[in-house]
């Protein structure tokens, strides 16, 4: 059962959450096989401050071989 887990910044509505995690599971849904129902979507908001030691480090950097979409950005 797939579960995604998205990480972004702080701030945005629950309306927008529940949007994205809709969003999701219809795309992913159909490429992976399995019917909306299969899908749980968790929203992890992160305080820009905290953003490169609690996600670009350990998840971008820290995990290239899981990554599939590298972000356009850098925090050197």
């Amino acid at each position: 059962m797939p579960h995604i887990i998205v990480k972004c910044l702080k701030g945005k509505s629950d309306e927008q959450k529940r949007l994205l995690a809709e969003k999701l599971t219809q795309a992913a849904a159909p490429i992976i096989g399995l019917g909306e129902e299969s899908f749980s979507v968790s929203i992890e908001e992160v305080a820009p401050e905290d953003w490169k030691e609690k996600v670009y480090v350990p998840d971008i950097i820290g995990q290239k071989e899981r990554l599939y979409k590298e972000p356009g950005y850098t925090m050197d």
